[in-house]
């Protein structure tokens, strides 16, 4: 596979080195790589014309006192759109898509606060009692480790990359077991941060390369506080699990991204099978189930190779390296991310409406039972199922466009 045209190796060294030490390290991005800095910022101004690529600032989560939940649904037919509201009537969504598959639906990512983890199971529970989706998972996991490798596998001479999926096979079994901290399970959650940390967090979110001086503006402090915080709070924290640089490196026309869900019988098995994904190109991150031998994350392949893929799962099944696999395909053009609920965080704890939640899901459903003149088909919808009376709408400022998705900052 080709890779996108006026697009050339060191592009790919760049944007793998603004992965690995993050965009706001340029100076030393362009040191590791034997290049002006200078050369590389015309390089970055030049690239969007020739490859699609973005920032993205991954939190860890856990020190912040928040779990990771991951949620697939299918959606009652007819009703896609409506589960995607709905998953929206959480505020503490990340990250939603539309999928597909052998059913169409949708696909979220949480970060739920830790003594509420039953509150959002019970959330999650409604979805199906209202009847807007059914075979609803959720997958409570840890952090997600980014995946910034842009140049294994690609051949310099010829610009195309060789997936190598026989090599990739005969790899896992000799990989070590030890995984990186994001893919350990957490023995707590402790709040580490204060409200400037994590509005800090939220505007790094945003935009990775925020100067910290406008940092301070924004929050009405002096630039030596925030560099306090950062330094001293966020960095020594480890609030930063890494920096993303997330590219469509191959033809999108013929691509797609899949997120997968990987189970073994060994935690030996599903360490070494992760640790062999964490330098190829197309991955984009990883996640481990909590309390499973389960390895969740999405990977963006062409199309072809995507069955190839399929075939190297399927031998790692018969060798008895990997136990079982399922996929759901996402939809490129129907996607949305936000920020940490940066505005729920007070006084150092979260606060987490539940009633709030369920009462915005029964404001939905009621909407469309309206909007539907009562037809045969909306039936299956019974907003009463619904108990709480708690009203209330949550609100999002700030969109930013984002592979034709939003990016939503809270305030």
């Amino acid at each position: 596979m080709q890779m996108p045209e006026k697009l050339d190796f060191l592009d790919l060294k760049i944007l793998e080195g603004l992965g690995t030490h993050g965009p706001r390290n340029i100076t030393r991005v362009a040191r590791k790589l034997g290049i002006k800095a200078e050369t590389l910022r015309k390089r970055l101004k030049s690239m969007p014309s020739r490859i699609f690529f973005r920032y993205y600032t991954n939190i860890y989560c856990t020190n912040l006192g928040l779990k990771k939940a991951v949620v697939i649904g299918e959606a009652l037919p007819g009703y896609e759109d409506l589960l995607i509201e709905c998953l929206k009537a959480n505020d503490f969504w990340i990250y939603l898509r539309r999928c597909y598959g052998m059913n169409e639906g949708a696909i979220a990512v949480y970060t739920v606060p830790s003594n509420h983890s039953e509150d959002f199971v019970e959330f999650i529970q409604a979805l199906t009692n209202i009847g807007v989706a059914h075979n609803v998972q959720i997958f409570w996991s840890t952090c997600f480790q980014s995946v910034n490798s842009k140049t294994k596998w690609f051949d310099k001479e010829s610009k195309t990359w060789v997936l190598s999926w026989d090599e990739w096979v005969e790899e896992i079994p000799k990989k070590d077991t030890q995984l990186p901290y994001t893919l350990i399970d957490p023995k707590d959650y402790p709040i580490q941060g204060d409200e400037i940390d994590v509005f800090i967090l939220r505007e790094l979110e945003k935009n990775p390369t925020v100067r910290l001086a406008a940092l301070a503006k924004s929050l009405g402090v002096s630039q030596q506080v925030v560099e306090y915080h950062y330094l001293k709070h966020i960095l020594r924290n480890n609030l930063i699990e890494s920096f993303e640089v997330f590219t469509l490196h191959y033809d999108l026309a013929v691509s797609d991204i899949i997120f997968f869900i990987f189970r073994f019988d060994s935690f030996e098995k599903c360490s070494k099978f992760a640790a062999s994904l964490l330098d190829k190109p197309f991955v984009g991150g990883l996640g481990k189930v909590l309390g499973e031998n389960t390895i969740i994350g999405h990977v963006y392949l062409p199309r072809l190779d995507f069955r190839k893929f399929i075939d190297a799962l399927s031998k790692l099944v018969r060798v008895g390296l990997l136990r079982s696999y399922s996929y759901v395909i996402l939809d490129p053009t129907k996607s949305k991310r936000q920020t940490i609920s940066y505005e729920y965080f007070k006084n150092g704890s979260w606060i987490y409406d539940h009633h709030k939640h369920i009462q915005t899901l029964k404001d939905l459903v009621g909407e469309i039972k309206l909007q539907s003149h009562a037809s045969p088909n909306v039936s299956l919808i019974d907003s009463e199922i619904l108990s709480s009376s708690v009203s209330g709408r949550n609100s999002r400022k700030n969109r930013i466009s984002l592979f034709g998705e939003n990016v939503e900052g809270r305030y």
